[in-house]
């Protein structure tokens, strides 16, 4: 078997040292290729050095395990086998008990030589399963489903978005958006007729919006589905959306995919 590298995210600097030294230990044939302090820079190197095995705190700043995990999977090039992902968490027996239901593999902190003995016998089987490695990647998207938080719906429907235009306030119905893209510390309000940013994250938007009118197609998109034409899937299997008004098309994520299986 080739070199197997591994990614280490944790903001903790000792429990970091700690798994990273245990690994060692237990795996000595593991090359760590790099141990991040945050959810962003975890992304950053993951897509950078392509590890076969990543080992996310799912509380850290930036971004959330789940979070880095959900940017990976939709941003993974499919020329490399998606890595392994283990769940470093805090959560209390009771809690992880969606992560077993959902297949994830997980240490619980601080994690102990012998819960990651278990975790490194579970990963070298797995890594000597080809056909398993190649599926790797729908599995995740398949957990990640099960493992995002529910957002709540608010008992209040947005019905008009007021966006700052130069000097004036523009009224935006609700109804005529075509969809809400996120850009940065903004959102993009897009309608036939025009683009208008608005002061708030599209996680603060959402539980304003109605579900059964907008869908989250990806972590940055949220669209009218009155206005989608056609759900296109190319040679790759990659989903984009025509829509009605607009001469752009959206891409959808691997993890909102199944939000167009036919019926």
């Amino acid at each position: 078997m080739n070199m197997i590298r591994a990614l280490i995210a944790e903001d903790e600097p000792i429990l970091a040292h700690t798994l990273l030294q245990t690994l060692q230990r237990l795996w000595p044939d593991l090359q760590v290729c790099g141990v991040v302090e945050n959810g962003i820079a975890a992304v950053q190197e993951a897509l950078a050095q392509r590890p076969d095995v990543l080992f996310l705190d799912i509380k850290m700043p930036g971004k959330t395990g789940l979070d880095a995990a959900q940017e990976l999977a939709e941003d993974w090039t499919e020329d490399v086998p998606f890595p392994l992902v283990v769940f470093v968490t805090a959560y209390d027996e009771y809690a992880l008990q969606a992560f077993e239901q959902a297949a994830a593999d997980y240490v619980l902190k601080p994690a102990t030589e012998a819960r990651l003995s278990k975790t490194v016998e579970r990963l070298k089987a797995r890594l000597s399963q080809h056909t398993e490695r190649n599926a790797e990647l729908e599995r995740i998207v398949g957990q990640l489903r099960s493992l995002m938080p529910h957002v709540p719906a608010s008992s209040e429907r947005l019905g008009i978005i007021r966006a700052a235009v130069g000097n004036q306030i523009r009224m935006i119905p609700v109804a005529e958006v075509i969809y809400f893209e996120a850009t940065d510390k903004y959102v993009n309000v897009v309608t036939a007729e025009s683009e208008s940013l608005i002061r708030t994250s599209l996680k603060e938007l959402i539980p304003q919006l109605d579900p059964d009118t907008f869908w989250q197609v990806h972590r940055g998109t949220v669209v009218n589905v009155n206005c989608i034409q056609a759900a296109l899937r190319d040679e790759s299997g990659k989903l984009t959306l025509k829509l009605h008004g607009r001469p752009e098309s959206l891409a959808v994520s691997r993890v909102f995919a199944h939000l167009f299986k036919q019926m």
